[in-house]
């Protein structure tokens, strides 16, 4: 079993003869309880070339301290989030901690790289009420790099620091406590872990392309910039979605997308030959994690739906198995709608079935491999400014024709507003890869192209929505929700010719 939480804090080097300040005094912090000392020892994993030392990611076993066990750090917008596991063996990382790490490992073998020994001293800010609202850490570290399993004695290392951790207090007290440590004489760490720290100078760097500045960019910079970012994203969703985090997996698949639509829209930049079989493996992912999504989309909608069956008045829903008043419309939670929940669940296992593949992990070798070395053709080295106008309008271009087709009334109408989304969505991406070169005109060009998509992105959800109603409308036998579900299906059925409406809108414009 694992548990987590956010870890938001600062850390400080501090020299021989350090002395912690008054710490009272500070936003909301009425008074200071000192904890034992404790010694821990931590033992750190990576893999031999330290892959999740480069992402900045940290697996340790410590012992020690109240939360003995194993930690696994990974980067997160606000600071990092640290997930747990007991114990459990000395040398055998948890197979869920070792799960999260799997688009960085990619079925390379996790063993012992480090250990590090700490004497820590905790000061505990607390609140009027006597709660802790941060915790302060002085730490004497003895740090010793471990190659083959064996302690290197001429690599230890062993320093001073103070970490300053938030418990339940706000952002403004993590800074101010800063800067009193820095009045005191502390120095803020260049360093973002003790590992780092320990590691600095093996640890290596991952390819990575930054946003040309200037007049003089070349398209091939901007775009595989771009790129770079989508990739970056996809690899620090990974975890999250392995563990079924809100939106996770949505972003996942919306790093794919992205990266696939700036290979195809601006596909005059690269040889072909190299770069159609990501494009079509990141299509493969986009599928893989689609079902997931679906899943999650139409069942929240469906919640919300039986949710606002229920009139002014009514009681918040109640939780399966609770109760039901005889006069309800509809049960509190249908057992189609549990139903539909172990379909999603059942759509993670695959998904994270999947995400352990080598498939996978050859997709992600191959687009770290595009970022490091990427396949240019001479066009890509004209200017950004000259050329990136082009490649929109060649995909505003294929809009057009596939609108072309949709206005011809064909035969299978739905899919050609479907085939119009998609194409949107390609000038939309293709645009917003411009916005740094082309700025206003090219905002406005995704603005305009994302309208489409949304309204046919709306009306394709609506339908998907109403087969699912028929599907279990044809399962269920109590008259009460077979009611409800006709409801709904007329309501999704509301939404869906409205969407069109504003598709309509969208395009004229």
């Amino acid at each position: 079993m694992t548990e987590s939480h956010l870890e938001i804090e600062r850390k400080f080097d501090t020299a021989d003869g350090f002395e912690l300040p008054d710490m009272t005094g500070l936003p909301g912090v009425t008074g200071v309880r000192n904890a034992d000392p404790v010694r821990l020892h931590a033992a750190y994993f990576d893999t031999a070339d330290l892959r999740l030392a480069a992402r900045g990611i940290t697996l340790r076993r410590r012992r020690g301290g109240d939360d003995a066990g194993w930690h696994l750090k990974l980067p997160v917008q606000d600071g990092k989030l640290e997930v747990h596991a007991p114990l459990g063996r000395a040398r055998t990382v948890p197979a869920r901690l070792a799960s999260l790490v799997a688009a960085h490992t990619r079925g390379e073998p996790l063993r012992q790289v480090a250990a590090l020994d700490t004497d820590r001293r905790v000061t505990l800010l607390l609140d009027e009420d006597g709660d802790p609202l941060a915790e302060v850490a002085e730490d004497e570290v003895v740090g010793t790099v471990v190659q083959d399993g064996e302690s290197g004695g001429d690599t230890e290392k062993r320093w001073r620091e103070v970490e300053v951790e938030l418990v339940n207090g706000p952002e403004k007290l993590l800074k101010a406590a800063g800067k009193r440590l820095r009045k005191a004489g502390a120095r803020e760490s260049s360093a973002s872990s003790k590992l780092g720290r320990l590691l600095d100078g093996r640890i290596p760097r991952p390819a990575s392309r930054t946003m040309p500045e200037g007049k003089g960019r070349c398209a091939g910079d901007v775009v595989m910039a771009q790129l770079s970012a989508q990739v970056e994203a996809l690899l620090r969703h990974d975890p999250p979605a392995r563990r079924g985090t809100e939106d996770a997996v949505h972003q996942m698949r919306v790093a794919a997308r992205r990266s696939r639509a700036l290979l195809r829209s601006y596909a005059p930049l690269f040889d072909q030959e190299r770069v159609r079989p990501v494009e079509d493996e990141l299509r493969w992912l986009g599928l893989v994690l689609g079902e997931v999504r679906d899943l999650e989309v139409l069942r929240a909608r469906l919640a919300a739906r039986v949710g606002a069956l229920d009139g002014p008045g009514r009681p918040e829903p109640l939780g399966p198995g609770a109760l039901v008043r005889v006069d309800d419309p509809v049960p509190r939670v249908p057992s189609w709608l549990d139903d539909l929940a172990e379909d999603e669940r059942a759509a993670y296992r695959r998904m994270n079935a999947t995400l352990r593949e080598p498939r996978y992990f050859a997709l992600l070798d191959a687009l770290e491999r595009l970022v490091a070395e990427p396949p240019l053709t001479s066009r890509a080295h004209r200017p950004a400014d000259e050329e990136m106008p082009a490649m929109i309008k060649r995909a505003r271009k294929r809009l057009v024709r596939k609108h072309g087709v949709l206005a011809g009334e064909p035969e299978d109408v739905e899919t050609a507003r479907h085939d119009v989304r998609k194409a949107a969505k390609r000038v939309r991406y293709a645009a917003e890869t411009a916005v740094p070169v082309l700025g206003k005109e090219a905002r406005r060009t995704a603005r305009e192209a994302k309208a489409v998509q949304s309204a046919l992105g709306d009306h394709r959800d609506a339908l998907i929505t109403m087969r699912r109603i028929e599907r279990i409308a044809s399962r269920v036998r109590d008259p009460a929700e077979a009611f409800a579900l006709g409801r709904i299906h007329c309501v999704e059925g509301c939404d869906a010719e409205a969407s069109l409406s504003r598709f309509a809108d969208a395009w004229n414009a």
